[in-house]
C-alpha cells in the first residue's frame, strides 16, 4: 500500500506530474517489480463519468499513476450517478463490495455534495433555501472520511476530496438561465466548496479545487470547453484536466 514517503518507492521518491495541459506524468524507472496500487472513487455522476462518453478521471488517475517500473495501478469506480453524501455514508456502511474496495485502497477520491443541493422548483434561486442541505453535507462528509479511516485501520492512505466548478449548470449553459441564476449557483457552489475544503483541511486530506482548475484562480474564465453538452458534467477534456490535478496532489504527498 502507498506509504507517502520513500517506503514504497523502492528505487527512491522520484515522481513528477506534468501540467494539466500536457500528457500524463512520468515516473522514475526501476527493474524491481512493485506491488500494485489501488485507486477507488466514491461520489456522484462526475467521477462516474456520466454523459461524457469518455474515460472518467478515476480511471485516468490510475493510468497516469502507472509507473514505468512496471507497477500496476488499478481503478475501482464506485461512484454512482445521482448519489448524495448520505448515499455514500450508507454505501460505506452496508455495501460489502465497496467496503472491501476501500479497505484495500491506496488512494481514495471523493467528490460528493452537488446532488445534496440539486436545483429544485421549490427553492429555485433562493440561496437560503439550500442551507439546511449544506449543513447535512458537512456532517456526512465528516462521517465519510471517518469511516474510510476506520476501514483502512490507520494504515497509510491518500484521501483526496474534490469540489465543484458549479453545483448546477455551468459556463454558457448557466448564463443562458440569466444573471439571477448565475449569482445563485455561484453562491451555493461557494458554500458547498467551503464545506469540502474545510473537511479536507480538518482531516488532513488532499484537496482539489476544481472551480479554480476549470475557471481560473479568480473564477472569471469560461469553463464551457470542459463541459459535456448537458452543461452539467465534464467532457473528455474536463476529465483529463481533473485527473491531472489529482496527480499533482498525489505527487506532492509522495514528495
Amino acid at each position: 500500500m502507498i506509504a507517502f514517503g520513500c517506503a514504497l518507492l523502492l528505487s527512491g521518491c522520484s515522481i513528477s506530474a506534468t501540467p494539466a495541459s500536457s500528457s500524463s506524468p512520468t515516473f522514475a524507472s526501476s527493474s524491481t517489480p512493485q506491488e500494485a496500487w489501488s485507486v477507488v472513487a466514491l461520489g456522484d455522476s462526475v467521477p462516474r463519468g456520466t454523459n461524457c462518453g469518455c474515460t472518467p478521471y478515476p480511471e485516468l488517475t490510475a493510468s497516469y499513476l502507472t509507473a514505468s517500473d512496471g507497477r500496476e495501478v488499478k481503478a475501482t469506480n464506485d461512484a454512482v450517478g445521482g448519489f448524495t453524501s448520505a448515499d455514500v455514508v450508507k454505501q460505506l456502511r452496508s455495501d460489502s463490495a465497496v467496503v472491501s474496495d476501500v479497505a484495500n485502497a491506496d488512494v481514495v477520491e471523493i467528490e460528493i455534495g452537488a446532488n445534496d443541493v440539486a436545483y429544485s422548483g421549490s427553492c429555485g434561486t433562493a440561496v437560503a433555501c439550500y442551507q439546511p442541505m449544506i449543513s447535512s453535507t458537512e456532517k456526512n462528509l465528516d462521517q465519510i472520511v471517518a469511516r474510510i479511516h476506520q476501514l483502512t485501520e490507520g494504515r497509510p492512505i491518500q484521501l483526496i476530496l474534490l469540489d465543484y466548478w458549479s453545483v448546477w449548470l455551468g459556463g454558457r449553459y448557466a448564463n443562458a438561465e440569466g444573471p439571477v441564476y448565475v449569482d445563485a449557483v455561484a453562491s451555493v457552489t461557494d458554500q458547498v466548496n467551503t464545506v469540502i475544503k474545510r473537511t479536507a483541511a480538518d482531516t488532513d486530506s488532499g484537496y482539489v479545487d476544481l472551480r479554480a482548475i476549470f475557471k481560473g484562480p479568480d473564477h472569471d474564465s469560461d469553463e464551457t470547453p470542459y463541459l459535456a453538452s448537458d452543461g452539467d458534467h465534464p467532457n473528455a477534456a474536463g476529465h483529463h484536466k481533473i485527473a491531472a490535478a489529482v496527480i499533482d496532489v498525489v505527487s506532492q504527498s509522495l514528495h
